[in-house]
């Protein structure tokens, strides 16, 4: 095949872990999975995180550094019968080469309950290893056997700094890139472009090359490629604002939503929109909001938000901005709280410095009928759905996270929760 009739994301895909980038957090030198692959002990694994951050790249990347022959699937269009042809193929080169097998599964949440059980027994008995890749959370959407004989690695969406270093280097790349193009793209263009990908390399790198031959040449017989250019072949608007006032407007919504003022986030929503940014990051921000400044006063806020995110994602622009819009207002209305932030971040802290944090006995999932504690829990519902014992361990009995405040549904909260635990905090930390 003519290597130009190759995507570009194709082509410039790593092959090795020097070419590899972003995923610090994974393939860092001192990280685990490096040094699995260092040492030649990566076992079956699951790479999941959004599209266009290198899981697919790093599963071929691992099987050629092992020196392991590669099997291909993909979920959607396999099935169990194309399983048990590689666990069997992979059997055959182990026992006459003593060489191991990668299967290497693209979108394996899609895999039925009955292909994953076809490949468990291999699994466990290293007749193959498996690595699969998937944008959806597999503990959620995979089958928990295959999940409990995995390493689980999460991918974050790669940095406008590592977008900006692929992009450059594909410009440049005359083998694999658009090295032999006499191309100009601006700076503001490349800029752009690293912004607007939101952390997918894919999505980058075929915005590139579409401006790169959908252009023509100009008088002086060099593409230029201007930041409108860029924009349209990304099929998304630039945005009109530069990166710091980008984050001033959002910080503005942010303290807007977080101030009851519904005129003020408005405005500065629709700024945001028609600068160009994506809607779904109004709407992430609206779900933070509504747990950390809403909370338990008005719980409604959170479902408000976690629907016009539904709607931006499946009605989509400009429907749904009129959901972001009734959203925004129904949190800027609401009651507001703060304590759900604060009992996080109590109860965080003690999590992190507690050590002397032994379950009671009657909690504890091996109960006798010794004079210990033991089998000795009380059953709330026998008791009319609601008893008094204690819960935490000893050195925590008397910590209060949760601290009711004065609005909205909360004010009905604070005489109950104290009068059932018969105590009230005496700082604003939770301690007695």
């Amino acid at each position: 095949m003519n290597n130009e009739r190759i995507p570009l994301a194709e082509r410039m895909r790593p092959t090795s872990l020097e070419e590899f980038v972003g995923q610090e957090h994974i393939v860092g030198k001192s990280k685990l999975l490096y040094r699995a692959i260092s040492t030649g002990s990566v076992g079956s694994c699951i790479f999941y995180g959004p599209p266009g951050t290198g899981k697919t790249t790093l599963a071929g990347i691992i099987a050629k550094m092992l020196n392991a022959n590669i099997e291909k699937l993909n979920a959607v269009s396999s099935g169990v019968a194309d399983a048990k042809a590689v666990i069997e193929k992979a059997r055959s080169q182990k026992q006459m080469f003593g060489q191991d097998t990668y299967l290497l599964l693209d979108e394996c949440h899609r895999w039925s309950k009955a292909q994953s059980d076809c490949v468990l027994q291999a699994i466990e008995e290293g007749s193959i290893y498996f690595i699969g890749s998937t944008t959806e959370n597999p503990y959620t959407s995979m089958t928990r056997a295959i999940v409990s004989r995995c390493t689980v690695f999460e991918f974050k969406k790669v940095s406008e700094k590592d977008v900006e270093k692929v992009i450059r280097h594909a410009l440049v790349d005359k083998e694999k890139g658009l090295g032999d193009y006499k191309t100009q793209v601006d700076d503001d263009a490349i800029t752009f472009l690293a912004f607007a990908c939101n952390g997918d390399v894919r999505t980058a790198l075929n915005a590139l090359e579409l401006a790169v031959l959908s252009t023509k040449m100009g008088k002086d017989k060099i593409i230029h490629i201007n930041k409108e250019t860029m924009a349209e072949c990304l099929n998304r608007r630039p945005l009109s604002i530069d990166e710091s006032m980008y984050y001033d407007y959002l910080s503005a919504f942010c303290k807007s939503l977080r101030g009851s003022d519904t005129e003020a986030a408005l405005y500065y929503s629709q700024r945001l929109i028609k600068a160009g940014i994506d809607p779904l990051i109004i709407c992430r921000r609206m779900i933070a909001h509504a747990s950390e400044d809403i909370g338990m006063a008005d719980s409604n806020a959170l479902l408000m938000a976690c629907l016009a995110m539904y709607a931006c994602e499946k009605n989509g622009p400009p429907e749904c901005y009129l959901n972001i819009s009734h959203a925004i207002i129904y949190l800027c209305e609401a009651e507001k709280s703060n304590s759900v932030l604060l009992a996080m971040h109590r109860a965080m802290d003690d999590a992190e410095n507690e050590r002397e944090d032994n379950v009671p006995n009657h909690l504890k999932n091996h109960p006798s009928t010794n004079d210990d504690g033991h089998g000795k829990y009380k059953y709330p519902h026998n008791y009319g759905g609601y008893v008094k014992q204690q819960y935490m361990p000893d050195r925590l009995k008397d910590r209060v996270y949760y601290v009711p405040g004065e609005n909205g549904r909360e004010k009905n909260l604070v005489r109950k929760k104290f009068a059932k635990n018969g105590f009230k905090p005496k700082d604003e930390n939770g301690r007695k």
